[in-house]
C-alpha cells in the first residue's frame, strides 16, 4: 500500500479513541517501523507538571500495536498486546514526542516491539518493549 495512503488509514483509525483524545499521529511509516507524535501539555500530565509515564505507556502501545498489524493478515487476523514494559529516562514538560516502533521479532503468533520515544532534541525519554500475541478472528 502506498505510505501516504496508509497513513490516512493509520490516523483515521483513531477516530473516537484514545489515541484521538491524547493527540497521537501516525507520522511515517517504512518496512521496518512506525512513527507517531503526541503533543506534551498538561492534558498528560502528572501532577508534577510533567509527561505521565501512562501517557508515554499509551503511545507505545498505540504505535506497536498499529505496527504489528501492518504484518498479518487483517482480514483473518487479529493482535492483542500481551505485555509492556517501559523504561522513562527522561522527563519533558512541554512540546512533543515522537515515537519510533521497530520490530525485534516478527514470528508467525508473537511479536516483539521495541519503541523508542525522544523528546524534540531527539534525546531519548523512555524506551518501551511491546509483545503482541496474532490471533485468528473468530
Amino acid at each position: 500500500m502506498d505510505k501516504k495512503l496508509l497513513l490516512e488509514k493509520l490516523n483515521a483509525s483513531t477516530h473516537n479513541t484514545l489515541m484521538e483524545t491524547l493527540e497521537i499521529e501516525y507520522t511515517d511509516v517504512g518496512e521496518d517501523f512506525v512513527k507517531a507524535t503526541m503533543p506534551v501539555s498538561s492534558k498528560v500530565h502528572q501532577p508534577a507538571g510533567l509527561l505521565h509515564g501512562g501517557a508515554t505507556v499509551a503511545l507505545a502501545e498505540s504505535l506497536g500495536s498499529a505496527a504489528s498489524h501492518l504484518f498479518i493478515d487483517s482480514k483473518t487476523q487479529e493482535v492483542r498486546g500481551i505485555e509492556i514494559t517501559a523504561n522513562h529516562l527522561r522527563s519533558v514538560r512541554n512540546g512533543l514526542v515522537t515515537a519510533t516502533a521497530k520490530a525485534i521479532h516478527k514470528g508467525r503468533s508473537t511479536q516483539l516491539w521495541e519503541i523508542r520515544v525522544t523528546d524534540e532534541k531527539d534525546q531519548l525519554i523512555s524506551i518501551c518493549k511491546l509483545t503482541t500475541i496474532v490471533l485468528d478472528k473468530k
